[in-house]
């Protein structure tokens, strides 16, 4: 395993993936073109990307006593994680609905947490040792926000840092954001915190200012095929995307984004080079289906890397 600990607090849910021309209106069928069954949820799937690459990861959820749930040990397994799994029999684990576009590899998700949802904060509590002895600590919005709050201000209160994934896209209390030393909203995300449609490298850069001034650390925009936006009060640089091939799908592209900047992080990289790195990451995965399934190894980035230097 390489670098300091990273802990990650989300949701894990079996994604059911649907390909198809496009999405049915209401009241309509439509024939599909394949269906995939699979791990999925932004918290695992950050946390199998930073596993995957080699990371020290422990994944903290809720999940149901069922089939799913038996997929989501599975997976964590095979990628190094190692769950803190508060087991609730009187829910079902989560599961996703993903419609991807045939002929553009785009998305729409419909996420159904399950048990995930009843993550509290008395349940961050039982595990703030854990997340003390973390070097990073990451969260996102699918669970409770009273939950990722807590773990957000355990961890920022023991000098560990901090990444909120502000996804799905939402308002949130102001008192979070000085929590995060990093927060990482896509395009549509930053604009639900800032009200700034975020259509150019330029109005990136606008919302970032509006997150700082809400009191996040440092704010990185990720803007799809345009790589990402990495903004301070003394810094603000444009990382362009790494295409390595056809994209295929883009839906797991942002947890791996994510998962790979928590590894970086964890590594001993500065911000920018960290970005760069998750960058290379995102630009692995959407060559290839699914959301976990599409996390690449260490060695796949680092050759990446190296052919873009």
């Amino acid at each position: 395993m390489s670098g300091s600990p990273i802990v990650i607090l989300g949701v894990f849910v079996a994604d059911t993936a649907y390909r198809a021309t496009r999405q049915p209106r209401i009241g309509e069928t439509v024939l599909g073109t394949a269906f995939k069954l699979g791990p999925g949820g932004k918290g695992s799937n950050q946390a199998v990307a930073a596993g995957r690459l080699g990371g020290n990861v422990s994944f903290i959820t809720r999940l149901g006593r069922d089939a799913f749930a038996e997929m989501a040990v599975t997976t964590w397994t095979e990628a190094g994680v190692k769950p803190v799994v508060i087991e609730t029999p009187e829910s079902y684990t989560g599961a996703a609905y993903i419609f991807v576009e045939e002929e553009s590899g785009d998305n729409a998700i419909i996420v159904s947490p399950g048990a995930a949802m009843l993550i509290s904060a008395a349940d961050i509590e039982a595990n703030a040792e854990l997340i003390r002895s973390a070097g990073i600590f990451v969260t996102q919005l699918e669970q409770p926000i009273d939950a990722a709050r807590r773990g957000l201000a355990i961890a920022r209160g023991a000098d560990v840092t901090t990444i909120l994934n502000p996804a799905p896209g939402t308002t949130l209390p102001d008192d979070i954001f000085p929590q995060c030393h990093y927060l990482t909203p896509n395009e549509m995300e930053a604009e639900a915190l800032t009200g700034i449609a975020v259509d150019s490298i330029d109005s990136a850069r606008r919302a970032a200012d509006t997150l700082l001034g809400k009191g996040a650390g440092a704010v990185i925009v990720t803007l799809g095929e345009k790589g990402a936006l990495f903004h301070t009060a003394s810094q603000s640089e444009h990382v362009p995307a790494f295409v390595v091939g056809p994209v295929v799908e883009t839906t797991g592209a942002g947890d791996a984004f994510n998962g790979g900047f928590a590894f970086a992080l964890a590594r001993g990289l500065t911000g920018i080079e960290a970005v760069r790195f998750a960058c290379a990451v995102a630009g692995i995965s959407v060559t290839r289906h699914g959301t976990a399934p599409s996390m690449p190894s260490l060695t796949e980035v680092e050759q990446v890397l190296s052919r873009f230097e």
